[in-house]
C-alpha cells in the first residue's frame, strides 16, 4: 500500500500518484473508468483530479469526467476513500469562463452537482485570468463554503516578488 503524505499544511494525507479522469467519457467509456477508479482505490491510493471543462472540447459534454467520478461514487459509496481535486477556468460555454468571483461560485456548484458530493477536497484553477487581479482571488466576495477551507493562510501561496521588479 502506498503511503499517505500529508498535502502542505492542508491537513489533507495524499498518496504519491493521483489519478487523472481527463479521458473518462472521452478515450475511456464509463465502464472502463468505472473500473480504472475501483483499482485505484483498491491499491491504496486517493487523489482523483478532474475538471469542469473535461469532455467540453472533444464530445460537447461540460463536466463530462465529473458525472462520470459523481456516478462512481454513488455506487461504490467510496466517497470516505478520496480526496476529490477538480478545477475551474477553462470555457464551459458562451461567456462562462475565467476566474471571477460569479463564474467561480457557479462552477462550484455545477461540479458539485455533477461529483454528487457535498465537498470538493482540493479546488484550483486550471487557467491564469489576467482580467482578474490576482489578490482579488484570494478574497472572494462571496464566501465558497463547500470547498475544504484551507489551514494556511491564502498569502502564503502567493510565489514572492523578485527584486528589482518594480512591484511592492
Amino acid at each position: 500500500m502506498p503511503t499517505h503524505r500529508p498535502l502542505g499544511k492542508t491537513g489533507l494525507a495524499i498518496t504519491p500518484l493521483g489519478l487523472g479522469g481527463h479521458v473518462f467519457g472521452w478515450t475511456v467509456d464509463e465502464a472502463t473508468s468505472w473500473a480504472i477508479l475501483d483499482r485505484f482505490v483498491d491499491e491504496g491510493f486517493n487523489l482523483i483530479d478532474t475538471a469542469d471543462i473535461y469532455g467540453r472540447f472533444w464530445m460537447d459534454v461540460p463536466g463530462l469526467s465529473e458525472s462520470i467520478i459523481g456516478r462512481w461514487l454513488k455506487r461504490s459509496g467510496r466517497r470516505s476513500s478520496v480526496l476529490l481535486a477538480t478545477k475551474v477556468g477553462g470555457l464551459m460555454g458562451p461567456a462562462q469562463s475565467g476566474l471571477s468571483a460569479q463564474h467561480i461560485l457557479a462552477s462550484v456548484e455545477g461540479s458539485l452537482l455533477r461529483l454528487g458530493v457535498e465537498q470538493i477536497d482540493l479546488y484550483q484553477s486550471h487557467l491564469d485570468d489576467t482580467a482578474i487581479p490576482p489578490l482579488s482571488l484570494l478574497m472572494p466576495s462571496a464566501p465558497v463554503a463547500r470547498v475544504r477551507p484551507p489551514s494556511t493562510r491564502f498569502g502564503s501561496l502567493i510565489p514572492p516578488t523578485p527584486r528589482g521588479s518594480g512591484n511592492p
